[in-house]
């Protein structure tokens, strides 16, 4: 805290104890496994086992960043009370698993006077994570004389805290040379971050190590840490101090791999994004909760991470006054047991690969050639590059009527262009755009729609193998889609695919119309997939209905019948809906396969509205791993 605020507010002591169980299920970080996906629960090997016996995932795309600041109320003189500390640090030992914590860092002003004793408590203190969560401290204008910058020499602070703690130590990178300024690699997520934890003021010196380190680790996304950086209002609004903006000028704002900053020192907690000489935001917020109830009662903030959603929630709580029985819990304790505010309790939505893309980008799977998506299972394989189709090559060019997209199973399941209802060019066109992790980087756009009726479907000739074969043993279809963002115009129910005939043709009347073909793939108007299947066995016609689809983003799309039901995946996760009576085949009776629309009475309306990427149909249930889509 600063010594203008210690004489113009003097500190509210709010005490605040406890939120553990509320904490583990908010910030929901445990792992989540998806099959194929990213995220999975991690193998034995990126487990790190803790004290309790229990594993941090280093894997795992979720996990949890913990946040300290200004605990100098417990550790003043006489007055000193360091039992809140002490259960915040039972608690991040023994949660670290369940909440997948994979750091802690404290923000400064560890002590009130920085006095040798004061050290000395708190430093015996901190022994309960030595060793046991990987955690970096700093200095706190209370911790040493606040006159001074980081060339200040030896002090109580330095000698506890000072290097020599953290030296062979997980994630410890070292220390600037007069030891007040250090780095620390934070690994989690399946990957490296860089957290930087510097002195309360920084010299030339330091400032200029600090850039060294960066500079030596370009590719790590960084999280700056120190003691004093910017103040809020009374809404939690925030702004640079002058040393903030310092700081700012020669660190921040030109090193894009800083995307978060934490301080303490001010009160109230506050946050604000700032941009910096890249254009990208930086998160700026202060957490610091000495000004509460019992000097904080050893509050702290969870920075819970969400790789896979993209996401960082935050939650703010007390262990201390959660370890109280609720019978013994004060007026005060209960009141804050947990802060929901604005600046205390939010999320942040954060495309972590677009963000880091400057100095980190996630290299594309390159694209893959057709020979490495067929297998002697393979009935079609249709891609939209200018490998199997000709003309390819300009982006946003119409496609031709009757231009043919050869099938590169080998085949002859080749597909016919074919405009509907006369519409004009611009219904179907070819696009560079693609899924990361699509075998063919290319796709078809298409524009079909309601009112009138317009759009474009790929056709197979009659009577090719697509349109005969039996797939009694089991099937996959696969492709790749995209919804437009924005999502204009009628299209309830637009097909993505279908057989052109009529189940009644196939002998199939146990259904919502003999005159629906005998398979397809379709949209509803609320966004739901729908897959009907009339099987070749069963007299029936189960059908998968999946969760709204989002636009503006591709999906991979499996259908998956292991000759006794049909399960549909998006993005390798199992929808819902998925009937589990019986479904053996499809009742195919030689009528032509068509992509971009679904039939009726063997009439096509209106057409799909968006984009397709490759397409293959297999005569088995594929494994995961069998799959086209490459997840990164």
């Amino acid at each position: 805290m600063s010594e203008l605020q210690e004489q113009v507010g003097p500190a509210r002591q709010v005490r605040r104890r406890g939120f553990l169980a509320a904490a583990g299920a908010t910030a929901g970080v445990g792992a989540v496994s998806l099959v194929g996906a990213p995220g999975a629960a991690a193998a034995p090997g990126d487990t790190v086992t803790t004290a309790g016996g229990r594993g941090f995932a280093r894997t795992s795309a979720r996990f949890a960043l913990a946040v300290l600041a200004d605990t100098q109320y417990l550790f003043d003189a006489d007055s000193a009370d360091p039992a809140p500390l002490t259960e915040t640090f039972r608690y991040l030992v023994q949660e670290r698993a369940e909440v997948n914590i994979a750091f802690m860092t404290h923000l400064g002003d560890v002590t009130e006077h920085g006095s040798e004793d004061e050290i000395t408590r708190a430093s015996r203190t901190f022994r309960a994570i030595d060793g046991k969560l990987p955690y970096s401290v700093l200095v706190g204008n209370h911790d040493v004389d606040g006159s001074t910058d980081d060339q200040r020499g030896d002090t109580a602070y330095l000698r506890a805290f000072g290097p020599q703690r953290f030296a062979g130590t997980s994630g410890f990178g070292g220390a600037s040379p007069d030891g007040y300024n250090s780095f620390h690699v934070m690994t989690a997520g399946n990957r490296d971050w860089l957290v930087l934890a510097l002195d309360w003021r920084a010299s030339d010196e330091g400032l200029a190590w600090v850039q060294t380190v960066l500079d030596a680790h370009r590719t790590l996304p960084t999280v700056l840490t120190t003691h004093e950086l910017a103040g809020a209002d009374d809404q939690g609004k925030a702004s640079l101090s002058e040393y903030g903006q310092r700081l700012w000028d020669s660190v921040i704002r030109g090193n894009d791999q800083i995307f978060l900053t934490l301080n303490g020192h001010y009160w109230p907690p506050g946050r604000t994004v700032l941009t910096n000489d890249a254009d990208h935001d930086v998160h700026v917020h202060i957490t610091s909760y000495q000004d509460r109830y019992y000097g904080g009662g050893g509050t702290i903030r969870l920075y819970a991470f969400d790789l896979d959603r993209d996401a960082i929630d935050v939650s703010t709580f007390s262990p201390w006054f959660l370890s109280h029985p609720e019978w013994q819990r004060t007026e005060l304790d209960s009141e804050t047991l947990e802060l929901t505010s604005d600046v205390d309790r939010f999320s942040l939505s954060i495309d972590f690969a677009a963000r880091f893309s400057g100095f980190a980008p996630v290299p594309e799977p390159p694209s893959r050639p057709a020979t490495a998506v067929v297998s002697r299972d393979t009935l079609a394989y249709w891609r939209f590059d200018a490998s199997a189709f000709g003309g390819a090559g300009t982006d946003g060019a119409p496609v031709a009527d009757g231009a043919l997209v050869r099938d590169l199973s080998g085949h002859g399941n080749d597909l016919h262009v074919q405009r509907l209802h006369g519409g004009d060019a611009s219904v179907l066109r070819w696009s560079m755009d693609h899924m990361s992790g699509q075998p063919a980087h290319a796709s078809l756009r298409f524009d079909g729609g309601q009112s009138p009726d317009r759009g474009a479907v790929l056709q197979t000739a009659a009577g090719v193998p697509i349109t005969r074969a039996s797939v009694k043993a089991g099937y996959t279809i696969e492709l790749f889609l995209k919804l437009p963002d924005p999502f204009v115009g009628a299209h309830g129910f637009m097909g993505i695919f279908s057989w052109v005939d009529r189940a009644g043709d196939a002998g199939k009347h146990n259904g919502y119309s003999p005159l629906e073909p005998t398979c397809s793939l379709n949209l509803s108007g609320e966004r739901f997939l729908q897959y009907v299947v009339y099987p070749e066995v069963q007299n029936a016609s189960p059908t998968s209905w999946s969760h709204v689809l989002p636009v503006g983003r591709w999906f991979h799309v499996a259908i998956v019948n292991d000759a006794k039901a049909t399960t549909v995946y998006v993005d390798g996760s199992r929808i819902v809906r998925n009937p589990s009576q019986p479904s053996t085949g499809i009742a195919l009776i030689g009528k032509p396969f068509a992509l971009g629309g679904s039939s009726f009475d063997e009439v096509f309306g209106q057409g799909f509205y968006g984009s397709l990427g490759d397409v293959r149909i297999s005569r088995r249930a594929l494994r995961p791993a069998e799959l086209m889509r490459v997840w990164v």
